[in-house]
């Protein structure tokens, strides 16, 4: 019979916790779940925030991109999640189209939180996005807003594409960044933009920064669990490493997926962009 947790429980890894971590020169793990089973095995590897992610359109429901996942299929992932996630913070997207006016963004973010059980919400944007982060926090709702790559937008972006790497692109994500986290952005994901500019919006934040494929600066890095497992279909992006590949259990992979995120030892050079 399958367990989701045993002994005492451990503290809840809350926002503070990771706040007053990356103030003392600390970093922590992100790993996407998508059901209670591997929710409770990740945080029980270590992992503080548990993400669940609207990339299930692609891993989990087949689809080529994020845009098909509904807010009722959100919810429903997140409630089994949660139901398996005892400790580690609960991050969920909020899904295309989910958050198109302050309304809607607090209407869906508070159904994520009720219904799914969410600790915080997430949502792809830049500066266009201050308002609806703004009117999120305003409700005592979490925000991390996310930057660089938008898998949402890969239609407009003509794919899947490291982003920022000229210099007026890079100039206005950082200021994207500053009037993100001036809205009330409690944390930033940066995702697939070069390592210099990642490390730029880093020193800049004043807020827990989350990299994918954004290099070393970043306070905490995060990878879709199937990829870190080696069995995502197709050719895997340059930032991603298999942990399972010298074989053993998941559960020992994940942990030296965190033990090299917190050691700094993961994302090496080979893992970043320029």
């Amino acid at each position: 019979m399958s367990q989701h947790s045993g002994g005492e429980a451990a503290a809840r890894v809350t926002l503070r916790h990771l706040r007053e971590r990356v103030a003392e020169g600390g970093r922590f793990a992100c790993l996407t779940a998508y059901d209670a089973t591997f929710a409770s095995l990740i945080e029980n590897a270590g992992v503080e925030v548990v993400l669940v992610g609207d990339s299930l359109g692609m891993v989990i429901q087949g689809h080529d991109t994020t845009v098909p996942v509904t807010v009722e299929q959100m919810i429903y992932h997140s409630a089994c999640v949660a139901r398996g996630c005892r400790r580690a913070l609960l991050m969920v997207d909020m899904p295309f189209l989910s958050y198109a006016s302050p309304q809607q963004a607090v209407a869906n973010a508070g159904r994520l939180m009720q219904e799914g059980g969410a600790q915080m919400v997430k949502l792809e944007g830049a500066a266009a996005q201050v308002e609806i982060v703004a009117a999120l926090s305003a409700q005592g709702i979490p925000v991390c807003a996310h930057l660089g790559l938008r898998p949402q937008s890969v239609h407009k972006a003509g794919g899947f594409r490291v982003q920022g790497r000229d210099e007026a692109a890079a100039r206005q994500m950082v200021e994207d960044a500053r009037l993100l986290e001036q809205a009330g952005a409690d944390m930033l994901l940066l995702e697939c933009i070069p390592a210099p500019l990642a490390e730029t919006i880093t020193r800049g934040a004043g807020v827990p920064v989350i990299g994918i494929g954004a290099g070393p600066a970043p306070h905490a890095q995060v990878l879709v669990l199937y990829d870190l497992l080696g069995i995502t279909a197709g050719r895997q992006p340059r930032f991603v490493k298999n942990y399972l590949a010298g074989g053993g259990p998941i559960q020992e992979a994940v942990a030296r997926f965190v033990e090299e995120v917190k050691s700094g030892r993961y994302p090496g050079p080979e893992h970043a962009f320029r």
